[in-house]
């Protein structure tokens, strides 16, 4: 099947990103100057030096440590937050779920980055408001696609079976209806993942994200992109890495899709 050949080629790239996140470059010296600038590609420099004398392969090793750390943080929060709010707007108090829909369909309202860029600018530049802002943005999707398939599960015969038999409401939702979300939630995750990693890089590239000295692919790509007509492949560097790692969370995302839904598997054969 092609869409499993794309998964497969996705998997193979999130695997090696991966890789050269946890075992690249262990020492990096924020903003320390190891080399002349623009240092051809070579044994001791992979990807060659920047304007500054600093190695780009090991900012780009660094740069996929903190789009991990932001986006696996980011997708951690919104699944909680989520999946909680989700299954209590099923099987909470109707007032309290119609609170639930309503704040969702509220969030709705701002544009995503919009609404990250508001709050950053309330709370400060770093990290841990780029996480903070983003996981906002992130969970009302997640709300509203975990309510329609709980509603969905609710009126299934393994649950209704399981509530006759006396099972408990957190004995249920546990036991027999979450589980049954977990292929198609893994599938939006990897696709949500890819989006939060964009909107980091966004982010750093407006200035308001991640600060410099610690490196970010979008503000590598906001520095290469003043020396883009002399030094090019500093440009094209980050912005492959980048652009590699969306398409290969979204084909991963996809052929997950098609492995835990039966009637894509058919339509894609």
């Amino acid at each position: 099947m092609k869409r499993l050949g794309l998964f497969w080629f996705g998997v193979f790239v999130i695997g090696l990103l991966v890789l050269i996140a946890i075992f690249g470059p262990m020492r990096y010296d924020y903003g320390t100057r190891v080399a002349p600038p623009y240092q051809p590609i070579s044994a001791q420099y992979w990807l060659g030096t920047d304007s500054l004398g600093q190695d780009i392969f090991t900012r780009l090793a660094y740069g996929a440590r903190v789009s991990m750390l932001i986006g696996l943080s980011v997708m951690g929060l919104a699944l909680v937050t989520g999946i909680t709010l989700g299954v209590l707007a099923v099987y909470g108090h109707p007032w309290l779920r119609a609170v639930i829909l309503r704040l969702t369909d509220g969030m709705f309202a701002f544009p995503d980055i919009l609404l990250a860029i508001l709050i950053i600018g309330v709370w400060g530049t770093g990290i841990v408001p780029v996480i903070a802002a983003l996981a906002i943005t992130a969970w009302p999707s997640i709300v509203r696609l975990v309510k329609t398939q709980v509603a969905t599960l609710k009126d299934r015969e393994f649950v209704i079976a399981s509530e006759a038999l006396g099972a408990g409401t957190w004995y249920t939702v546990t036991r027999h209806v979450l589980p049954h979300l977990t292929g198609v939630l893994l599938a939006v995750t990897m696709v949500d993942l890819s989006a939060v990693i964009l909107a980091e890089s966004a982010l750093s590239f407006l200035g308001i994200g991640v600060q410099p000295p610690m490196p970010s692919w979008g503000s590598m790509i906001k520095d290469a992109r003043q020396e883009m007509a002399s030094q090019p492949m500093l440009l094209v560097y980050p912005c492959l890495v980048l652009s590699l790692t969306i398409i290969a969370l979204n084909f991963v995302g996809d052929g997950l899709r098609t492995i835990f839904d039966p009637k894509s598997r058919s339509r894609g054969s």
